[in-house]
This record gives C-alpha cells, structure tokens and sequence, in this order.
C-alpha cells in the first residue's frame, strides 16, 4: 500500500513540474494566435473531459446526472453565477431521481 504523504508528494511535484516547465521554457509573449487559442481553451476541455463523465455516473440513473447538466448548462448561459447554477443543477438531478424512483 502506497503511503499518503508519498502520493501527495508526486502529485505535488507533477502539479509543480506542469506549470514550472513552461514558464521556464516560453520567453516573452506568445505571438502565434493558434497555439495561444489552444492553451488557452486546454484547461476548459480537460476540466470538462474529467467531470461530465463522474456527473452521469455518480447518480443512480444516466438520465438523471444529463438533466443536472442540461441545466446546469442553460442556468449558466442565462448569466446565473456559480451557486444558482449549482443549485439548480442538483435540484433537477433530485427531482428527476425521485420521479424515477416513482415509476
């Protein structure tokens, strides 16, 4: 069994060499707009790449975790800030969890 502190340790330090390296390597500004667009949306497909598939699956039905995030999606796009969003979101996953759990 791994110790705790270890597997921080190497989380930390691949967390720290991830954002260290580049800084260290990149000098001044960026000037290609391609490669400035693509790190620049990086974090947001990763982020997303990583959490909708836990959203689905940490309900008891598929459908269920797809409507949080349907709302979630239109909550935020009608300006909500992050705790209405939230809010709603888990609302809608409750509300379809217990319809379904009616029929």
């Amino acid at each position: 069994m791994i110790n705790p502190w270890v597997a921080v340790a190497v989380m930390f330090a691949v967390t720290y060499a991830l954002r260290a390296v580049p800084l260290l390597l990149v000098r001044g500004e960026l000037r290609n707009q391609r490669l400035r667009t693509f790190l620049e949306f990086t974090p947001y497909a990763v982020l997303t790449a990583m959490t909708l598939p836990a959203v689905i699956h940490a309900t008891a039905h598929w459908y269920s975790g797809v409507a949080g995030i349907v709302a979630a999606i239109l909550l935020a796009w009608r300006g909500m800030s992050l705790m209405p969003v939230a809010l709603g979101a888990a609302s809608t996953v409750w509300v379809v969890e217990m319809l379904a759990a009616l029929g």
